[in-house]
């Protein structure tokens, strides 16, 4: 080659090797594609692993902790529960019974006798026991939901509502007038432990995402506990910043970061943090403000407004309520539960003795059921979820 032409070629050589050595280029571009595959892999980060929820001893596993309804997608029954007919059971506070409705067809099936003023129909923690809370008659009547029969009577006094701690290990009586907590063999029923309490009217609860605590109401004196679940101990209590406040139903938000409770008398919920259990806030969502039902999908949770018959549908990502549906004349929506697939809420008309059926779609009355006197805590069953914590249905 002749020296010019050699001379040439070296440089061009040379800016193309600088060029590339500018360019991050090293012997790994002329390494084989797999090669280069495994070095790339080996270069991205691998994704955090999920730190697993610190539970309550012998609860079982969070399945997610920024959704602690997880486990009550539509149609998601145990196979527990899986056989049981789809029923809704309402307790008739003055009429000592409770109507059994068959939800395809919206018509009572059968009334079934149990103990004075029953207030609520609680499912147990194994799912396998509806218990009828007959709150003066001062017993727990259990119903097998596979056959709709009721068994004999439990002896428990004062029996307001129930609750079942997320380990199965106790039941949880809100005795409401006796001013205790009661912790009870889930199954016979039988008193552990007596937790005294100095506020008026516990009435409803819930548990945090780890099961380690609960939040408890008081109505009659406008008041929130927050109770150690495995000391069975009240560790906190305030009162709350609204004069005549009567708190009822509580419900954790998906993500397990606030608690809300409804206030009847506030005519909204407040929201609190229940790790600090410091000053809670009132979100407004119409008068006579009483039950908390959350959606299948865990994005909005239905409010029932007794006082002015009326349903707010409340937006958890966006804090605020986004429709109110409004119910046919003279409707005082009280206590219930979602359908198994989500498409129908029901809710016992605490003071016209009867029961809506609403579309979770449209807020469409779908029917308007006829029962006994005074409906109030009626269970919708049954319902996706690996175990209950008790009420008309908490499940998780």
């Amino acid at each position: 080659m002749h020296r010019t032409h050699l001379l040439q070629h070296t440089l061009v050589t040379g800016a193309v090797l600088a060029a590339l050595a500018a360019c991050g280029t090293d012997a790994r571009d002329n390494a084989p594609s797999e090669e280069r595959q495994r070095t790339t892999k080996a270069a991205v980060p691998a994704p955090p692993k999920k730190k697993p929820v610190q539970g309550l001893p012998g609860m079982p596993p969070v399945l997610d902790p920024k959704d602690v309804y997880a486990a009550d997608r539509p149609g998601k029954l145990s196979p527990v529960v899986k056989d049981f007919p789809s029923r809704v059971y309402v307790p008739n506070t003055e009429s000592d019974t409770v109507s059994v409705i068959d939800p395809k067809t919206y018509r009572i099936i059968e009334t079934v006798r149990v103990g004075r003023q029953p207030q609520h129909v609680v499912p147990s923690w194994d799912m396998k026991t509806l218990w009828v809370n007959n709150n003066r008659g001062h017993t727990l009547t259990p119903i097998d939901p596979k056959t709709g029969k009721a068994g004999k009577p439990v002896e428990v006094h004062d029996p307001y509502n129930l609750y079942f701690t997320p380990n199965g290990k106790y039941a949880v009586v809100m005795a409401s007038l006796d001013r205790e907590l009661v912790f009870r063999d889930p199954h016979t029923m039988k008193r552990v432990k007596t937790e005294p309490v100095s506020c008026y009217g516990v009435n409803h609860a819930d548990f945090s995402l780890d099961g380690r605590y609960f939040i408890v109401s008081c109505e009659f004196s406008g008041e929130l506990l927050k109770v150690d679940t495995e000391k069975m101990k009240v560790v906190g209590q305030q009162k709350l910043p609204f004069k005549g406040a009567m708190p009822q139903d509580v419900k954790i938000s998906p993500d397990g970061k606030r608690f809300y409770v409804a206030d009847m008398m506030a005519d909204g919920m407040w929201v609190l943090d229940g790790d600090t259990f410091g000053k809670p806030k009132l979100l407004p969502t119409g008068k006579g403000t009483h039950g908390l039902y959350v959606s299948r999908d865990s994005r909005e949770m239905y409010v029932s407004n007794r006082g002015e018959g009326t349903i707010s549908v409340w937006d958890f990502a966006q804090n605020k309520v986004t429709r109110k549906w409004q119910l046919s004349d003279g409707a005082s929506p009280d206590m219930g539960g979602v359908s198994a697939d989500g498409k129908v809420l029901w809710l016992s008309g605490r003071y016209d003795a009867e029961v809506y059926a609403i579309d979770t779609r449209t807020g469409e009355q779908l029917a308007r059921i006829p029962v006994g006197s005074g409906p109030h805590g009626l269970a919708v069953y049954p319902q996706p979820g690996r175990y209950s914590l008790g009420h008309t249905g908490i499940f998780r």
